[in-house]
């Protein structure tokens, strides 16, 4: 099952192995389960500190397989045949509950371990999915250093009946004892963050203690970090406030326009550019939601932003790089239904609508892929556009075309989407050259109508576009002195990850010009 070169690779990883682990499998005569054992000895075969049982009755889901620590109760397990996006969450598994230890913060390691109550996490997932990986992974490694704790990973798309009982309809979507807890990307931190309800008061008073920065970026995707590390290659004092490292990025699946990077995936870029911004002395603060500019009484002295968990903090500049979120639509039944067949991520939640009719609303670029890669997965695909045509590139359009099981309509106005018992049963729209209502059956629906900058907060504190976007000049200055702004949030043309990362470089350039040029008082 798996290839020459990863079975090496993967001999290497369980050197790290210190602690006797064995895998205990749930299966039954079927391919999957066939499929599943074929993994597992091959695991089982490339280290001698793992070993093989196949008598795992207790559990009802099959194929499935525990990872347990011999001679205690530390372990995790998977519903599944976690491959695809979900194999370095097994390979991760097996080194952790083989002994080797996480690269966690120490304080958020202490923070698991103290956790108490009893936790029976189960978190469901696609194979395709870039983001569920984090929730996995972040659960697995909780159940490991905390015997409280327990997590199960579940295949959306291998156990049907189950996800169609609980209706589950968006990934990742996590469960704690037996009850719907959260849905979306989620990470290490978040998850504690929730579970310690203490948390936020203890990390506001850190942050209320940090001294002044000289450059503070707000936002941690490709301009906040490209304007961190331009900034801490300067040698001033350096921090990055952001509500998810890494932005809208972690959930983009194919990156091909990259200049020198031929093919990358979201998640991977997200992890390298952590990597590149920890290389300097620069004070990432993630999870920190910004509710408030408050600019400098005077040019040179201290711009205040207040967060959302109550603290504040201060710079001599600012850069805000907080980029953008999914357009939504706007029509009833968007928000009654989200998750719950209305969803804006198809490569996460693609698997759960197989064999099912969905729709994709948009005829640009993204709008055109994901129809596409829908068309793959699902019984069938109606995309709606707004205008007389697609907007996509034709290459797009042309693949679209040519695929059976996809209907375009153009001209066509979403009005609403309905339900019946708490999910999506169809989508009407306007025939915008007649003006006839139609109405199409249809059990999902794919929002892809472009993005709306994340600049709420600043409203009445600087300059924003008729659109939402922070006016910018060519030297990445706003309306206030001192503080600069980089990205998709700002008016600069064309939102692509090369120009964000460009733009943010800019922008710490002319902070860093600015602080030259303005003494504090």
């Amino acid at each position: 099952m798996l290839d020459a070169n990863l079975k090496e690779q993967l001999k290497t990883y369980l050197n790290n192995v210190t602690q006797p682990i064995e895998l205990v499998a749930a299966l039954n005569d079927d391919a999957k389960s066939r499929e599943l054992l074929e993994l597992l000895k091959e695991i089982e075969g490339l280290s001698d500190k793992i070993s093989l049982r196949e008598d795992g009755a207790s559990d009802v889901r099959r194929p499935s397989f525990a990872i347990n620590r011999v001679g205690t109760d530390i372990g995790v397990r998977f519903a599944g045949i976690p491959m695809g996006h979900e194999f370095t969450s097994l390979v991760l598994a097996l080194l952790q509950v083989g002994g080797h230890p996480s690269k966690a913060a120490q304080e958020v390691i202490e923070q698991i371990q103290s956790l108490d109550g009893e936790f029976e996490f189960e978190t469901y997932f696609s194979l395709s999915c870039q983001n569920c990986p984090d929730v996995v992974q972040a659960l697995n490694l909780m159940s490991v250093l905390n015997p409280k704790i327990r997590h199960t990973s579940i295949d959306g798309a291998l156990f049907q009946d189950e996800v169609e009982q609980r209706e589950v309809m968006a990934v990742p979507s996590v469960y704690l004892n037996g009850q719907p807890w959260g849905q979306g990307r989620m990470t290490l931190e978040e998850i504690v963050a929730r579970l310690d309800t203490n948390s936020a008061e203890k990390e506001a008073e850190k942050l209320n203690q940090k001294d002044a920065f000289e450059v503070l970026v707000i936002g941690g995707g490709p301009a906040g970090s490209a304007a961190a590390i331009y900034a801490a290659r300067k040698g001033i004092s350096t921090g990055i406030a952001a509500e998810r490292f890494g932005g809208q990025v972690g959930d983009t699946m194919s990156i091909e326009n990259l200049i020198s990077v031929p093919y990358t995936e979201g998640p991977k870029l997200v992890a390298a550019m952590e990597q590149h911004v920890n290389e300097y002395d620069v004070d990432i603060m993630n999870m920190q939601r910004a509710e408030k500019l408050i600019p400098a009484a005077q040019a040179g002295g201290l711009h205040e932003v207040q967060l959302a968990n109550g603290a504040s903090l201060k710079a001599r500049t600012v850069v805000l790089s907080t980029g953008a979120r999914w357009r939504q639509l706007g029509v009833p039944g968007e928000d009654e239904y989200r998750n719950k067949g209305v969803a804006y991520c198809p490569h996460c939640d693609g698997p759960l609508f197989k064999g099912k009719r969905v729709a994709v609303i948009g005829g640009g670029n993204s709008g055109v892929e994901a129809a596409i890669d829908l068309a793959g997965l699902v019984g069938h695909v109606t995309l709606v556009e707004f205008g007389a045509e697609m907007r996509a590139d034709e290459v797009l359009q042309k693949k679209l075309r040519s695929l059976k099981n996809v209907d375009i309509i153009t001209s066509g106005q979403t009005t609403e989407i309905t339900g019946e018992n708490g999910r999506v049963n169809g989508l009407t729209y306007t025939d915008r050259n007649t003006g006839e209502s139609r109405h199409v059956a249809l059990e999902g629906v794919f929002v892809q109508i472009g993005l709306v900058p994340n600049t709420e907060w600043l409203k009445g504190d600087i300059e924003l576009s008729q659109h939402g976007e922070i006016v910018i000049n060519d030297r990445n200055e706003t309306s206030i002195p001192g503080v600069f702004a980089a990205g998709d949030a700002t008016t600069v043309p064309y939102k692509q990850i090369v120009i964000s990362m460009g733009e943010g470089s800019k922008a710490a350039l002319s902070a860093f010009d600015f602080l030259i040029r303005n003494s504090a008082e």
